[in-house]
């Protein structure tokens, strides 16, 4: 498990943070503690951020509780401007604290405290108010207002309306006044996901607001009780679902400030969509889609139908709310604007836009005339997809991007770094490794710090300039001592497709005992997209959920990214279109069969399945549509039938839901429910009772037709738990019970108990792939 392999990795996950254009800094891990590193970057020449020693004295004596310099409260921090002191979040221990209080002393007990200290730790002192980013918190304790640029407002929601605070005095302003219930500004709620904080971009000069007018009046509820002595609560919140006559509609506003005054853009209300993601605020609660001109005098933004096969470009005149159309794109099935970043831009020096499309069957980039919204030019061509654009050089028209499948004979999903022309000439490879590279950018792009690697490949960090040439290799990870212990690193696979011609691309985890004279079941970790793959990130991780640790009970276990999955080209990417029943399942038994026909040791005849959200809808699917092949699976928190799962999602994978004039829909086929007699084999269902995104009543939909069927398996319903118990103990410890007991046939320990390190070891959560983990 990662608690026991993570501590065995050193001078691994570089995450830079720039401060300025010009220095940076991360946090190195070594083996005996942690310390933050300051980099030039012009020389790149390597210094302590801070005064460790003499830090971890003051803030020990600030807070009350010892800290010792290789193992300081904190794993981030803000630096100030002038670069002489850094602010950062001390996590009480036993409240989720990401570090030990390794010198014992007075527990620092309550709510989450800012300190601020400088950086020759000299002084440390407790943050009050507006400095320590005062204002309404949400749940977690996270902030539930959005910083003007200048920083010295901040927006939030009160009683359905949008203020302002002043950071400075604490002045409150109210813009808005005609927000109610239901009918609220910048709310964000997109019903499987919500939060109190406010979704709104503002302008370049900090005067105006770019933002909306929910309308969920009418609109359906979701209903969740929870368990406890006496009276259940009952959540209730607008939550839409496909096919539903009235949705979530944004009414788009622009917002006076200063002297405040609300201009509504002249158009209908869009609806509640985005280019990116199965929500308008895709990237850590940023609304996603929308531009400001440089002179906060304009708004660029795209408007999205309920199906996602027509985009819109429009620009806004902030002062009239006078609408512009610049360009239209319709699709036959999906349209979307990257991988995880909005690569569309809005040029207003040279009155010019860059635009994404798969129009040629690949993500591309396009020069377009703002003005006439007429293509000037391709910037991006041939195979492999620009995933995020990172900058936009206007002055010298230049391009900075990440792309995959572009190197021919890597692997085409790892994510390289690259540099092109306006005009789609001089396209240049900045990362020339054969690896998955993760970058940061400085905020000019004359850096860029890359730390590449691969699944089974330590990673390297190194800075370069824009041009890519090396400056200096920061850190190579050591894993030495985790090599010691007999660890071995997954094992990628690539097997064709069910057409017997497509590669696709996976991972396999054996025994480390592996013994090539026995036979082992075969275990398939299933997320079958459309928006992500079973395997997850490509960089190195020493654990990925308990893939390891499931093999070390006696299986193979794989991962496979099927046809369906993002990624690669976008006939690839649609294959099951409006088919969603599909879930890459004959993809997945195909590649098994491969690896059985190439490695005697897997039994093909005993095959077993499991995934989490996406994954257990597709487990229950295999089990019911391939019970002869699938002998035990184990489904969690399945969106089994999506027209009790959240709009968007559902209708942007599968379309509009249309019903048939006997009654039937074109959404019947892909309801877990009405295969469920068909179960041959063991099946363990499992749902958290309070699961605000694939609510439970998706899998009781399930246990309901098993039981008319009568069918035997097994439920397991986990009270007061949310979406992502997937890496919680007990539900390993059952996953691991169930497929020993019923796959393998033997009697697993009773009761079996991990032993994660208490909260505040530092180590992290127990976290399964990004792929378990997410719908």
């Amino acid at each position: 498990m990662n608690y026991n392999t993570t501590p065995l990795v050193f001078h691994s996950n570089v995450r830079a943070t720039w401060a300025g254009n010009d220095k940076f800094w991360y946090r190195d891990v070594r083996p005996d503690g942690s310390q933050f590193v300051m980099v030039t970057a012009a020389s790149g020449v390597k210094a302590p951020a801070f005064d460790h020693e003499k830090l971890a004295a003051t803030l020990s004596d600030a807070a009350g509780t010892k800290y010792d310099a290789l193992h300081l409260p904190f794993t981030d921090f803000e630096l100030s401007a002038d670069g002489q002191s850094l602010s950062f979040t001390v996590t009480p221990a036993g409240a989720g604290a990401a570090t030990a209080n390794p010198m014992g002393g007075r527990p620092n007990a309550g709510r989450p405290r800012r300190f601020r200290c400088d950086v020759q730790g000299q002084a440390c002192t407790p943050e009050t108010g507006a400095e320590a980013g005062g204002g309404p918190r949400g749940m977690r304790g996270m902030r539930n207002d959005v910083p003007s640029p200048d920083k010295k407002k901040a927006a939030f929601i009160r009683d359905y309306n949008l203020w302002v605070r002043d950071v400075a005095t604490g002045k409150e302003t109210q813009l808005t006044t005609d927000g109610v219930k239901d009918f609220g500004y910048a709310t964000d709620n997109a019903g499987w996901t919500k939060s109190d904080r406010p979704i709104l971009l503002w302008s370049p000069d900090s005067k105006r607001i770019a933002t909306f007018q929910q309308d969920q009046r009418g609109v359906g509820e979701m209903y969740l009780v929870d368990t406890k002595v006496g009276h259940p609560t009952l959540q209730a919140w607008k939550y839409p679902l496909p096919g539903d006559t009235t949705v979530a509609m944004i009414h788009r506003v622009v917002i006076e400030v200063e002297q405040p005054k609300v201009v509504r853009l002249k158009m209908a209300p869009d609806q509640h969509r985005s280019t990116l993601c199965d929500d308008i605020s895709c990237r850590g609660g940023e609304w996603a889609d929308v531009e400001w001109s440089p002179d906060s005098r304009q708004v660029a933004f795209v408007s999205t139908s309920r199906d996602h096969k027509q985009e819109n470009l429009r620009l806004a005149d902030a002062e009239s709310g006078e609408i512009g159309e610049v360009l239209e794109e319709k699709v036959d099935t999906f349209f979307e604007s990257g991988a995880g970043r909005v690569n569309w831009r809005f040029l207003r020096a040279s009155n010019e836009m860059i635009w994404f499309s798969e129009r040629d069957n690949w993500g591309q980039l396009y020069l377009h005339d703002m003005a006439t919204g007429k293509l000037k030019n391709q910037i991006t061509t041939g195979e492999g997809n620009v995933t995020q654009l990172l900058r936009v050089d206007e002055k010298n028209r230049l391009l900075y991007f990440l792309g995959v499948g572009k190197e021919k004979g890597r692997d085409p999903y790892f994510t390289h770094f690259y540099r092109v022309g306006f005009d789609g000439k001089g396209l240049k490879l900045l990362t020339p490794e054969d690896a998955n590279h993760e970058i940061a950018l400085s905020p000019d792009g004359a850096y860029f710090v890359d730390s590449y690697s691969k699944p089974d490949v330590a990673p390297v960090a190194v800075l370069r300039d824009s041009d890519g040439k090396l400056i200096n290799t920061l850190e190579k990870a050591d894993i030495s001592k985790l090599v010691e212990t007999g660890w071995k690193p997954a094992i990628p696979i690539t097997v064709k497709a069910r057409d017997g011609v497509t590669d696709l691309y996976g991972l396999m985890f054996r025994p480390l005992n592996f013994d090539p004279a026995r036979k082992y079941p075969i275990i398939n970790q299933i997320y079958p997209g459309p928006q992500g793959g079973s395997v997850g990130g490509r960089s190195f991780q020493p654990t990925r959920g308990d893939t390891q640790a499931l093999a070390e009970l006696g299986f193979v276990v794989v991962q496979i990214d099927g046809m369906g999955n993002p990624g690669r080209s976008k006939k690839f990417h649609e294959f099951y279109y409006a088919n969603m029943g599909d879930n890459t399942l004959p993809d997945q038994i195909a590649g098994m069969k491969e690896l059985a026909a190439k490695y005697p040791w897997i039994d093909i005849d005993k095959a077993g399945i499991w995934g989490h959200s996406g994954g257990g809808f597709a487990t229950a699917d295999a089990m019911f549509r391939y019970p002869d092949f699938f002998k035990v699976g184990i489904s969690e928190a399945g969106n089994h039938d999506n027209r009790v799962y959240e709009d968007d999602w559902a209708e942007k994978w599968h379309g509009l839901l249309v019903k048939n004039p006997d009654g039937t829909t074109n959404y019947d086929d892909q309801a877990n429910q009405n295969h469920a007699k068909n179960l041959k084999g063991k099946l363990l269902l499992a749902h958290g009772t309070m699961d605000s995104n694939v609510p439970p009543n998706n899998t009781l939909l399930v246990v309901d037709a098993l039981i008319k069927a009568n069918k035997d398996f097994d439920l397991l319903m986990l009270p007061n738990r949310g979406h992502g118990f997937a890496s919680e103990p007990y539900m390993i410890r059952r996953r691991w019970d169930y497929f020993v007991k019923w796959l393998m046939g033997a009697e697993p320990p009773k009761e079996y108990e991990l032993h994660p390190p208490a909260a505040g070891r530092g180590f992290g959560p127990m976290m399964m792939s990004g792929a378990a983990e997410e719908q």
